[in-house]
């Protein structure tokens, strides 16, 4: 929860916006910073978390890389200060002319998740006189007991390449004279929570995968290992920084590696989900025959996650905590303003009896949240404010003044 001298603060903005805690956000990124020097596992930002410049420049300040999925994500990156050699790009449907972009700026790798897309950037690095580094996604087939809309690992999916096709694809990146194998890609879900259990599976089926690679004739030089770490959705103020601990010695305990070999990872929302706050007002108090609505003026369009797969964001009163009065509790449905059913926030949640006017806090929203952003129903999109630039903000508009 906020002090109240910040939601004083906060109380005096336009809203909706999104309200991005800078201190947590460093107190983040340093310590997976001193983690991955003192495990030596490089760490590559997944940018398509959350493309904020201030937070890609801090990150990319503390030595990390970039994963992105995009072209347009890859030269963002690099605008942020990321340099052209730590940036890796995945993504299972690159166009040629990103392709081309890549090749020009010259990246660290690009993570191939198909046998054509590896034949297109040889055939395009020999028409340009290069030679790309190429990484290959490999689906490991676990199941990373999360979301079916966020487990990517499986055996059969439309990302990254499966078993059955080893053999060719070692063939192809033999036969291919303008690629560099620059080694294997592994991502198996997003938004997991058994965190020893999971990953030290991921790294025992790697170790195999990386072996059978090795034995036939392709050394692997690079392990990456992808992201996924979860984080606490339910209690972001008991657990305001993920568990990185664990993942970083799960990951130490069971990759096997030679000392020539460079482990990777890639988070993204574990780095910066809970750094960030969606800020909303109340507009109306709408009373039922069996429920309660509160109708806020932020909606789907600022933050799609609760109506694109029912996830869970804890919504808090802000106003509440100013005052001494009004201590009943009642449950709401929280919506949102756009004219779509499933523009809810949240059905039965217990608050503060709550009024028009009051400021309220949807937590946990520093991934996919901007960067899901859309203008559905012409609505503006939320703008970014900053803790240590609170003044600078657009302020609120009295139109009964």
């Amino acid at each position: 929860m906020l002090d109240i001298n910040t939601i004083e603060k906060l109380d005096r903005i336009a809203t909706p916006f999104y309200y991005y805690d800078m201190e947590l956000l460093r107190k983040t990124v340093d310590f997976v910073a001193d983690l991955a020097e003192r495990h030596n596992i490089k760490v590559h930002y997944a940018v398509k978390a959350n493309v904020e410049r201030r937070i890609l420049e801090y990150i990319s300040s503390k030595g990390f890389g970039a994963d992105c999925v995009s072209g347009n994500e890859v030269l963002h990156a690099h605008s942020c200060g990321f340099p052209a050699e730590k940036i890796v790009y995945a993504g299972v449907g690159k166009t040629d002319k990103e392709i081309y972009n890549g090749l020009k700026l010259g990246i660290e790798a690009f993570n191939c998740e198909s046998l054509q897309e590896i034949y297109v950037i040889n055939e395009m690095a020999r028409v340009y006189g290069l030679k790309a580094n190429v990484s290959v996604r490999i689906n490991p087939d676990i199941d990373a007991h999360t979301h079916k809309y966020v487990t990517t690992g499986l055996y059969e999916n439309k990302f990254g390449i499966s078993q059955h096709e080893f053999d060719k694809l070692i063939d192809i990146i033999k036969k291919s004279e303008h690629i560099n194998f620059y080694g294997l890609h592994f991502h198996i879900g997003s938004q997991i929570t058994r965190v020893s259990e999971v990953f030290a599976l991921e790294c025992c089926r790697v170790n195999d995968i990386v072996a059978y690679f090795e034995r036939n004739g392709l050394k692997v030089d690079n392990i990456n290992l992808g992201g996924g770490l979860g984080v606490d959705y339910d209690d972001p103020d008991e657990n305001p920084i993920a568990d990185f601990e664990t993942w970083f010695e799960t990951i130490n305990a069971n990759i096997v590696r030679r000392e020539d070999q460079n482990v990777h990872i890639e988070p993204g929302r574990s780095l910066v989900a809970q750094c960030a706050t969606l800020i909303s007002r109340v507009l109306f108090v709408k009373s039922g025959e069996t429920k309660n609505f509160l109708i806020m003026d932020a909606g789907m369009n600022d933050l799609i996650r609760p109506a694109l797969y029912g996830a869970y964001h804890k919504i808090e009163n802000l106003s509440a905590a100013q005052r001494t009065f009004f201590p009943t509790h009642q449950a709401y449905d929280i919506v949102g303003p756009v004219c779509e059913s499933s523009d809810v926030w949240g059905a039965g949640r217990l608050l503060p009896l709550s009024v028009r006017g009051d400021l309220m806090a949807i937590r946990s929203t520093g991934a996919y949240g901007q960067v899901m952003a859309s203008r559905y129903n012409m609505k503006d999109l939320a703008p970014s404010v900053f803790s240590d630039t609170l003044d600078e903000a657009p302020q609120v508009v009295d139109y009964f003044a």
